[in-house]
């Protein structure tokens, strides 16, 4: 969840009022505050935002209930045939051959229930036992003779767990399981498809950033799946594919890293034109061992964690699954958790009949959830930046392109309702009572009411709570949104930053400007009356979003601009210089090595000093010098046999660094106080 929010005097904020009269000791808790600022902005929501996944084992794919079940939920991508069963699946005789195909799900049966949700459809074509003509004939199928349109096919499925690193999951009849291997076929495989329809897109396998076994290069692999994969095979593809089960609820804060790291990886691998490439979340699931996939904590965690990735630009995000059947029986919350890691029930039972789930096509909690998100956050819409103060409430903001303004609230305390007061930057929400949505523990439906105000309620335990705002007025000709920043001349300090020029409204457009997102919080950065800006007094080695605003003569002022993430670096030239690499990774820790360089005047005794950039790291061990760390910061000094550094002299140390999230590596190193070069 957010953290404590950063306030500078810069922001307005509207007066804030609490409505709701606390209901569980809520005149015992302080009230949070949420901060919603809607001049900083982050994705845009996609038409294929919300989706999830169909499985040719699930007897319920092709019934007229499923579809319509999934469109109240307002999926608008349905995934098909189903996680590994796409390696071993053969669309023409619809067969599976070691597996179980349950009957009605053939490919145009699920095309008809896509139609009927409707959904866009996305395919994942047979590697592990398939071929690239196999695969060219699916797409003449479905997009020549039948017309259906499907834009989206993914080449295989999690073929990483093949055994080239030790696991076996996923099948796959080549003798080469490597990542290299892969690649090779991702290339043969879009040459073909895209023979047979140009238009369509082509996506490649990746690993997720600190799942397994991203980060792990096997014996004769010139490098990681991932930096192997699009090294050879991104020219060739449109968008990657990540699969995340975090299994736990409090996992969202990793996702801003997880997916920048990826986005990274793309930038340095996958060749000209990288910018192209998508990210697509093609299976996701709360998947907690603590319980909780059907019940209220699996919800909620699914709510924040799809906002989340949509916020930072993925372009879908598919649950896994729609029917997935009975798993370890639990209760949650007041709740029977069935260990299903459906939407929907299957109806199935426990060995033994012992416990049975309620009737097929019941709606768990989660659906809910994903309910609740299509509702928040419709396609076109703008995500903004929202936070609060207190740990146990999430917050997320969108903007809608007529102007009104959509806050999604997320409680996660069993046992406190929690009174917020919302504050407003760059919108002031009309009077009288907003439209507000609500799910609450248990819960069989979403409630809709026009109560209380903009500014203030109190969000029950366990719940989610929506709140859709018209603007006090609607001002006409106000200038359009400025272009796609882009930033150059990047240094440890500063940036120049540049932007296509704003469409002019009903009066001249003024001056720009630059405003830096510091949690919900602007902070502008300067103006002026072109479309570029130097920009300085940044921190080295840190990764700054910016967006753009266009003002009038007449003070109108522009929506914002889609975001521009950028990482300034260390002093270009400096009395010292460091080198961090990797040795070796195994996904959750690695041995790194850091070589020292002294440039300046010689040095007798050092001391290094950089920090962690995340909560999830760790220092487990350090050699070759004496070392400690102080809640993030870690501090190496010399032995006593290697505190000499003359000019030009080098010193190498080494360590085990931990991680249980997305391992952003430190940037930054200080000797003696001085900021060295990062090589």
């Amino acid at each position: 969840m957010p953290g404590t929010l950063l306030r500078a005097a810069s922001a307005v904020l509207l007066t804030l009022a609490v409505l709701n009269v606390p209901t569980v000791h809520a005149d015992e808790v302080a009230p949070v505050a949420v901060t919603v600022n809607a001049r900083a902005a982050l994705a845009s929501v996609p038409e294929t935002g919300i989706g999830t996944n169909h499985a040719i084992w699930d007897s319920n794919l092709g019934t007229d209930e499923t579809a319509d079940l999934l469109k109240d939920a307002g999926m608008k991508l349905l995934r098909y045939p189903g996680g590994s069963y796409s390696d071993i699946y053969h669309w023409a005789d619809h067969t599976a051959p070691g597996g179980y195909v349950a009957p009605d799900t053939d490919f145009d049966t699920f095309m008809r229930g896509v139609r009927r949700t409707g959904a866009q459809p996305m395919v994942t074509a047979n590697y592990g036992t398939g071929t690239a003509a196999e695969a060219a004939a699916w797409v003449r199928h479905a997009n020549v003779t039948k017309g259906y349109g499907v834009k989206y096919w993914e080449i295989g499925n999690e073929n990483y767990g093949n055994g080239h690193y030790g696991a076996v999951w996923e099948a796959d009849d080549h003798a080469d399981k490597s990542p290299a291997e892969y690649a090779r076929h991702v290339v043969a495989y879009s040459d073909a498809m895209k023979a047979v329809d140009p238009t369509i897109k082509i996506g490649a396998v990746l690993t997720t950033p600190a799942n397994w076994p991203d980060g792990i290069v096997a014996d004769g692999d010139d490098g990681t799946w991932n930096e192997v994969v699009l090294s050879a095979a991104g020219p060739k593809i449109d968008f990657v594919i990540l699969h995340w089960y975090p299994g736990a609820f409090d996992k969202t804060a990793h996702v801003p890293d997880m997916i920048h790291l990826a986005r990274r990886q793309i930038a340095e691998h996958a060749g000209p034109g990288s910018e192209r490439i998508g990210i697509a979340m093609t299976e996701f699931n709360t998947g907690s061992s603590n319980g909780g996939t059907t019940t209220q904590p699996g919800a909620l965690a699914a709510a924040d964690a799809y906002a989340t990735l949509l916020a930072n630009g993925v372009f879908t995000v598919d649950w896994w699954n729609v029917h997935n059947g009975i798993g370890s029986v639990t209760q949650v919350e007041g709740h029977t958790d069935y260990g299903d890691f459906g939407l929907l029930s299957s109806g199935t039972c426990t060995s033994g009949g012992g416990v049975c789930e309620p009737p097929v096509n019941t709606p768990f909690a989660p659906y809910y959830a994903l309910q609740m998100v299509s509702k928040f956050a419709h396609p076109g819409d703008r995500f903004i930046r929202a936070a609060t103060d207190q740990e146990k409430v999430g917050a997320h903001a969108v903007r809608r392109p007529n102007g009104d303004l959509a806050v999604l609230l997320i409680n996660t305390s069993s046992d406190t309702s929690y009174p917020v007061t919302i504050g407003y930057s760059g919108f002031s929400p009309a009077p009288g009572a907003p439209t507000v949505l609500t799910h609450t523990n248990g819960a069989t439906s979403i409630t809709t009411s026009a109560t209380g105000t903009a500014t203030g309620r109190t969000l029950p335990p366990l719940s989610l709570t929506t709140i859709v705002l018209r603007p006090a007025s609607a001002q006409a000709g106000l200038p359009g949104a400025p272009g796609q920043p882009a930033a150059s001349q990047v240094t440890d300090r500063t940036a120049t930053i540049s932007w296509p020029a704003a469409t002019a409204g009903a009066r001249p457009i003024v001056k720009y400007e630059v405003h830096r997102q510091n949690g919900a919080v602007s902070e502008q950065l300067g103006e002026t009356t072109g479309t570029s800006l130097a920009v300085g007094n940044l921190k080295p080695g840190t990764r700054h979003t910016v967006n753009v605003i266009a003002r009038d003569s007449g003070g109108g002022v522009s929506s914002p601009s889609a975001p521009l993430t950028f990482t300034t670096g260390t002093p270009a030239s400096s009395s010292c210089s460091v080198r961090l690499t990797k040795q070796s990774d195994w996904a959750s820790g690695y041995v790194g090595a850091i070589d020292i360089t002294n440039h300046g005047a010689p040095i007798n005794g050092w001391t290094l000093n950089f920090s962690w950039p995340r909560t999830w790291q760790s220092l487990g061990s350090g050699w070759s010098a004496v070392w400690t760390q102080n809640g993030p910061d870690v501090k190496v000094v010399n032995d006593p046999g290697n505190g000499s550094l003359p000019t030009g002299a080098s010193a190498t140390i080494g360590f085990v660094g931990n991680y249980s999230g997305p391992n952003e590596l430190p940037a930054v190193f200080t000797l003696n106080g001085t900021v060295c070069t990062t090589r």
